[in-house]
């Protein structure tokens, strides 16, 4: 899906790691959440409450998810599933679009 429609955008940004890392929440009419977002490169380390899938519109990153201990490479059109209550590594090698969606 390339487009939103009948959605709250939250006007506020969520910023990390020294403005590196941007995103911005959308949450639909049923009150699942989404954030759309961009992280330039470098190396971070997220914590999670619910679980997510991460979509990555564009970019290269590799991330190292929670039980693993082998980085794995994800480029644009790809995804991949964060457990609840987890922390999850990401090494951005290039600006990356990403799209989060928070599960219930």
């Amino acid at each position: 899906m390339s487009e939103f429609n009948n959605v709250t955008v939250v006007r506020e940004a969520n910023v990390y790691f020294d403005g590196k890392v941007t995103s911005r929440a959308v949450i639909f009419d049923d009150g699942s959440k989404k954030t759309l977002g961009i992280m330039l490169p470098g190396e971070y380390e997220f914590g999670t409450e619910a679980a997510e899938i991460m979509e990555i519109l564009a970019g290269d990153l590799d991330v190292l998810l929670p039980g693993n201990d082998q980085w794995q490479t994800i480029s644009g059109g790809q995804s991949f599933e964060v457990p609840a209550n987890s922390s999850f590594s990401l090494k951005i090698k290039a600006v990356t679009d990403y799209c989060c969606s928070y599960l219930k």
